[in-house]
């Protein structure tokens, strides 16, 4: 006799996942509100599931802090995968650096358990730094290759600027003022356009 499977069977792998996505954004939220200290219980109730729950998907107060950590640097490479195909180089290039700021906004409260997480494993450090770096690169480079920006600064040269505009993130105002230093900052590639025309217009040099 044929036994046929239910039809749900594949709902508790389903239901995990998007468990551990509200857990996740949950946490977020919880640690950049309540610090690093802020209770797993609350992170639970946030995400609207048992504290066994999260147990389950996260043994420890680490993992989870890893885990949100990891997220984040996938969802900016993700991100600037999709801004290579945005119609200005540097306007994608711009939005990338403004989405690293939404980011850092966000997770004001966890930084300092992050910075933990990631220094307490230099693979997680290494691969999370280059993601970000391959990610940044791809953006630069296309705008370099455009002609639109100044082609003499790295993917690490603009990350560590960066790490600059954040310096002061808990100071009122900070986040609109490190808004206004990233176009600063990306102003400041832009070569001036009279340039590009010139460049343009100018017979190919013989070799």
């Amino acid at each position: 006799m044929q036994i046929h499977a239910p039809h749900n069977a594949r709902k508790p792998r389903a239901d995990a996942a998007r468990n551990r996505e509200r857990l996740l954004i949950a946490a977020k939220a919880v640690f950049s509100a309540g610090g690093a200290n802020a209770s797993l219980e609350a992170v639970a109730r946030a995400a609207d599931v048992g504290i066994g729950t999260l147990y389950r998907h996260f043994p420890t107060r680490e993992a989870l802090f890893e885990a949100v950590f990891r997220r984040e640097v996938d969802q900016l490479a993700e991100l600037a995968e999709r801004l290579r195909n945005h119609a200005s180089p540097v306007e994608a290039l711009r939005g990338w650096l403004r989405s690293n700021l939404e980011l850092i906004a966000t997770k004001k409260g966890m930084s300092a358990a992050l910075a933990l997480t990631v220094h307490g494993s230099s693979e997680l450090f290494a691969e999370s730094a280059e993601r970000l770096t391959k990610a940044a690169a791809a953006l630069l480079d296309r705008a370099a290759a455009a002609g639109q920006i100044r082609s003499d600064i790295s993917a690490r040269d603009m990350l560590r600027a960066m790490v600059g505009v954040s310096f002061m993130l808990d100071q009122p105002g900070w986040h609109a003022s490190a808004l206004r230093l990233v176009d600063v900052f990306v102003d400041g590639l832009r070569l001036p356009a009279i340039g590009i025309a010139a460049r343009r217009a100018a017979p190919p040099k013989r070799r």
